[in-house]
């Protein structure tokens, strides 16, 4: 069964993420720069993830200090590539320039601050920016829900801006469709489902819906604005009269700002045991965006969904131009 045939009862905790993970393995392993790794966490995930046959890892940072964090907790780094620097910011910045020589297909945060990492990658001159805004996804697998979900964006863009969420809907869309997960039904999300000059977000989800139609944004069915409760339950759409291929079943969720999306990503884990795997989009190659609170099992999967992208991108680039 595919995960995006889910339906029906909740399935086990944590199958959608076993389920990507399991798809990554099917596919090549991607080369995957990892940025810092110089605490437990970090280092381990990308070593468990090489295990599985999931990436091949490039560890910048300290040589010393990594391979002093691999001896203290047992790690064997003997077959990994490092690249030695002085120290977390020479990391970021020689980690974006291995992608840019082609020597990485994916980026992956280890124990450095998020704005570190990132203002390497936006750098105007030296970093990994392309024409598409660059957002954040959160893959959520959330125990009490059929579906997987995604979330965006709730760790970069903090008030973005029409075109900024159109970009936002395309990275989500794509990540979606190309990790093979089918066509998404995005909910582009505010207060209430009608549209009121009093709450902005109601004007923009009905915008980005019609640019949806002309063209401007492809690959998923949308609708909004739909409140939280509509968006997802199918009784309460019913009750509310709304009738949408979306509304009650939305697997792409669009939160009006960073905070609203922010907030609803960790009331999903506090309150429901969800686990938030991340990434990073609209760069040249995704970035695994992940936590010091992540489990190995979210950091995997994180890695999971990335390569899977990677390879999806791999095959759109092996197409002979007609």
């Amino acid at each position: 069964m595919s995960i995006a045939q889910m339906s029906g009862p909740a399935p086990a905790p944590h199958a959608k993420y076993e389920l990507l993970i399991a798809k990554a393995k099917d596919v090549p392993p991607a080369t995957t720069v990892v940025v810092h790794p110089c605490d437990e966490t970090s280092l381990r995930g990308a070593l468990d993830a090489a295990a599985a046959g999931i990436i091949r890892p490039i560890l910048v940072g300290p040589k010393a200090k990594i391979a002093a964090v691999a001896r203290d907790h047992g790690l064997d780094i003997s077959s990994a590539t490092i690249v030695d620097v002085p120290h977390s910011e020479a990391a970021a910045l020689r980690a974006v320039e291995l992608v840019r020589e082609g020597r990485g297909e994916l980026l992956m945060k280890g124990s450095l601050h998020t704005d570190e990492l990132m203002r390497a990658v936006t750098a105007s001159a030296t970093g990994l920016r392309t024409a598409r805004r660059i957002s954040h996804v959160f893959i959520m697998d959330v125990p009490t829900h059929p579906d997987t979900l995604f979330i965006t964006d709730a760790a970069i863009n903090i008030f973005p801006d029409l075109d900024a969420k159109r970009d936002i809907i395309q990275n989500a869309v794509d990540l979606f469709t190309q990790v093979g997960l089918g066509t998404p039904r995005v909910a582009i999300l505010s207060a209430v489902e009608t549209v009121t000059s009093k709450i902005p977000s109601t004007i923009e989800a009905a915008a980005l819906c019609k640019m949806s139609e002309r063209g401007q944004i492809t690959g998923g069915v949308l609708d909004g604005p739909l409140a939280f409760d509509n968006a997802i339950d199918p009784e309460a759409a019913r009750i509310k009269g709304i009738r949408s291929e979306v509304a009650g079943r939305a697997q792409i969720l669009i939160v009006p700002d960073l905070e609203a999306g922010n907030m609803l990503a960790k009331n999903l884990t506090f309150l429901t045991g969800a686990d938030a795997a991340g990434i990073v989009l609209g760069a040249r190659v995704p970035i695994v965006l992940t936590s010091r609170a992540d489990s190995v099992r979210t950091r995997m999967a994180s890695c999971a969904v990335a390569v899977l992208y990677a390879n999806a991108k791999r095959s759109i680039a092996a197409v002979p131009a007609a």
